[in-house]
């Protein structure tokens, strides 16, 4: 009896083999997590559908399989092989169900080009009926050109017909020829080694989804950047106060927990910065929910897991679960469904260091708040020289459905909003 790579889920076909946790001889029972497979940016544990004995292991890590490559083969036990109803353990859903596939277009006109010549423009009248002529001539047709196949090449009702499908035909494939897209030039090889030493490695698996979905992100949705910088002073000094009560219930408090704070009380105020654009029925969507992706830097590439509800948890629920999907993201244990849903993106560097920067949208949102390394600055305030941390930000949006003015005012309110999180929103 064979096991084969399940279905994985909506959009996901095939994956990278990160672990395998089977060799031959191992017995192995139902719903026993036989490998780890990367598939888009999440790492998941594979469960058995099949019991027994193994008798041959036919991939090995590091090798990319589909949906159906045989996986391993066991001898004796339950071989039933029914796949498993419910997610596995690993987050993935069962094979959804087949959706029917849309019908080919088809052309306007049954006629096809081919099967149609013109006659030349010689500017003679046509040899055609008076009402006929009239027709013709309210079409703004060039009769010359219409072929009549009545006595002495006269023009009949049919004729007409024909040439006005040849002229539908032309205009269908011409506009079919426009909207296709230009074939991308392959890229040609370059010999770097011909300059000195070089180093190859390839692309993982998450590093190609990653590079992927910018270049689609990039080129898909208009880019402008509104940047500016708030005053987190009076942050810090909140983290300073409560930083040890928080550390007693297990949470670590942190900066961007309190900013989480003000960009959902931000995005209350200006929806359209939480919404997304419908490309099918152009409609904006406008979500009632607030679920903020944190973009996390890992050792093999960035991931995005995405908090839920922002807007209605406490700074203590946000910072547990800032630190807890933050470990996730690093040690690859995220699920598909920890990444998907989100409505807003906040992508941190201050931990690293930098000014401002230009985020990418992570389509389908519209718009994307990047963060830079807070540093004091001399400040004026009520007349007088102060020195104040102030923190770089960064806003990209979608400038199909949000203009320079609403960007503007979002951010207004968006700075107000973090310098206003205050002690009632902190304490425990």
């Amino acid at each position: 009896m064979d096991f084969k790579l399940p279905k994985l889920g909506e959009g996901a076909d095939s994956g990278v083999v990160v672990n395998l946790f089977i060799k031959e001889g191992d017995t192995v029972a139902k719903e026993q997590n036989v490998l780890e497979l990367e598939s888009e940016k999440a790492v998941a544990s594979i469960p058995s559908n099949i019991a027994g004995t193994v008798t041959k292991v036919y991939v090995k890590a590091g090798d990319k399989i589909t949906v159906g490559t045989k996986i391993f083969s066991v001898g004796g036990g339950d071989g039933g092989s029914a796949p498993p109803a419910a997610a596995g353990p690993g987050g993935f859903a069962p094979a959804a169900a087949p959706v029917a596939s849309a019908p080919a277009a088809v052309a306007p006109v049954a006629l096809p080009q081919a099967a149609y010549t013109p006659l030349p423009s010689s500017g003679a009248a046509p040899v055609a009926s008076p009402s006929l002529r009239k027709i013709i001539f309210d079409l703004g047709i060039d009769a010359a050109r219409v072929r009549g196949t009545g006595r002495g090449g006269r023009i009949e009702l049919g004729d007409l017909k024909n040439y006005i499908a040849y002229l539908q035909s032309v205009a269908f494939a011409t506009r079919e020829a426009v909207a296709a897209p230009t074939p991308k030039a392959p890229a040609e090889p370059v010999d770097f080694s011909k300059w000195g030493p070089v180093v190859k490695k390839p692309m993982s698996s998450l590093r190609k989804t990653i590079a992927r979905r910018m270049v689609e992100n990039w080129n898909a949705i208009p880019h402008v950047t509104q940047f500016d910088e708030v005053d987190i002073t009076s942050l810090l000094a909140l983290r300073k106060q409560f930083v040890g009560e928080y550390e007693k219930k297990g949470a670590k408090l942190t900066v961007t927990a309190l900013i989480l704070k003000g960009v959902a009380d931000a995005l209350r105020k200006h929806p359209l910065f939480n919404a997304s654009i419908d490309e099918v029925s152009d409609e904006v969507v406008i979500k009632d929910y607030i679920h903020l992706g944190i973009a996390v830097d890992t050792e093999a590439g960035l991931l995005v897991p995405v908090i839920r509800d922002v807007n209605q948890k406490s700074v203590l629920e946000l910072s547990k679960e800032l630190e807890a999907l933050g470990n996730k993201a690093r040690d690859r244990k995220v699920s598909p469904d920890d990444l998907r849903g989100g409505s807003f993106t906040i992508s941190n560097l201050g931990a690293i260091g930098g000014g401002h920067f230009t985020p990418i949208i992570n389509k389908p949102e519209v718009a994307i708040l990047g963060l830079g390394k807070g540093s004091p600055k001399p400040v004026v305030r009520d007349g007088k020289i102060e020195s104040r941390t102030l923190m770089p930000i960064s806003v990209s949006y979608d400038h199909r459905i949000i203009d320079g003015g609403n960007a503007a005012r979002f951010v207004v309110d968006l700075l107000a909003a973090i310098q206003g999180v205050s002690e009632a929103d902190v304490k425990l």
